[in-house]
């Protein structure tokens, strides 16, 4: 059977790494990825294929930039043509991206049973466009594989008509898998930085960086920290900071960089003090860094690194982020106890879903619950 995975972005692809490593071992699976173009800069897409060593994608849509409408939009008129020429038995979606949404409607409209990798994550947040994405997407998978026992939870709140099961968390296996080579990398010689003696910090969310507010609000807190700040500059930020004319902190100690591949981000979370971001990827790897991370949102979806009190949420309130950052300072030790326990599973959570797609009945779906 001929599987395709649909990625776009940089965490889709370190998500789905693992499942590429797996499914190659199966001789009955024949696998082609297909790359929305979603993010479209090299160093937030190419790099990763490469460093991870995944196979090129087969089919590139080049979709690019644009609104939430169009990019779902026009990914599904580019990708059902794609999929017509392909014959794939399964599509996967990883995550809760516009790629991961347009890949799973475009396929269960074609009759093609979808598998939802992180299903059943919630933010509870309607005005965020990934919780939009996710619950429609699990709503249509066949298969749906959550990574934690909340997220499993949710699902079975919710009734989806799939098929759910707890395989553990894909982005760990990965971490674990990359971590080793990650130490290697001589990313902090080259930026002069030692170990725990800086902030890393990255913002991205559209409702953080198309707002002047909100932005300029971020920008004073890290002028603020007390502690050099790291900033890898994602082109979407560094875009609305010249349309805003929002001025980066001078005289402080801010070293702005261009985006950085896999390893050398696992290199710079483990050895930073803290972690400052609005990224639901990044809290999750900052968590198994054993780092404290300030969330630039009112929400997440991994409530359990809140509810572990290594998380804190502060919005892009300026005084909540300087008070949180203070905290972990002042209680550093204290607060790393929350590390202890890992509710993303073990490790082996692609080996387990190549094992329900090895079993999986993929008759005609008439049935809902």
């Amino acid at each position: 059977m001929r599987i395709g995975i649909v990625v776009g972005t940089r965490p889709q692809i370190i998500k789905c790494s693992p499942l590429v490593f797996e499914l190659a071992k199966v001789d009955d699976f024949e696998l082609t990825i297909v790359h929305t173009g979603q993010h479209y800069d090299r160093g937030m897409s190419d790099i990763f294929f490469e460093e991870l060593g995944l196979p090129p994608p087969a089919v590139k849509l080049g979709i690019g930039s644009g609104s939430n409408s169009w990019q779902i939009g026009e990914t599904i008129l580019r990708l059902e043509k794609a999929l017509h020429g392909l014959h794939v038995g399964v599509v996967i979606v990883p995550g809760d991206t516009n790629s991961a949404l347009a890949g799973a409607l475009t396929a269960v409209k074609m009759g093609i049973p979808v598998a939802h990798v992180e299903a059943g994550a919630r933010s509870h947040d309607m005005t965020m466009s990934e919780e939009v994405n996710r619950r429609l997407i699990d709503h249509c998978s066949r298969l749906l594989f959550a990574p934690t026992q909340g997220c499993l939870e949710n699902l079975k709140r919710e009734s989806v008509p799939g098929e759910t099961f707890l395989p553990g968390d894909t982005m760990f296996d990965a971490f674990l898998r990359f971590t080793p080579t990650a130490r290697k990398n001589d990313i902090l010689v080259k930026l002069g930085l030692t170990n725990q003696d800086y902030a890393l910090v990255t913002v991205h969310r559209a409702e953080n960086v198309d707002d002047a507010a909100r932005l300029k609000n971020v920008v004073c807190a890290i002028s603020k920290l007390g502690l050099q700040a790291v900033l890898p500059l994602h082109p979407r930020t560094k875009r609305r900071l010249s349309e805003l004319k929002v001025e980066l902190p001078k005289g402080v100690q801010l070293k702005v960089i261009k985006p950085v591949g896999y390893l050398e981000m696992l290199k710079l979370l483990k050895h930073a003090r803290v972690v400052l971001t609005d990224s639901g990827g990044l809290q999750k790897e900052a968590f198994w860094s054993g780092v404290p991370c300030v969330t630039l949102r009112e929400n997440t979806e991994w409530v359990e690194t809140v509810r572990a009190g290594v998380n804190f949420l502060t919005g892009t309130d300026k005084r909540k982020i300087i008070e949180a950052s203070k905290r972990i300072d002042t209680s550093y030790r204290e607060i790393s106890r929350g590390f202890s326990v890992n509710p993303f599973g073990d490790g082996h959570a692609a080996e387990r879903i190549v094992k329900v797609l090895s079993d999986a009945d993929f008759s005609p779906w008439n049935t809902v619950k």
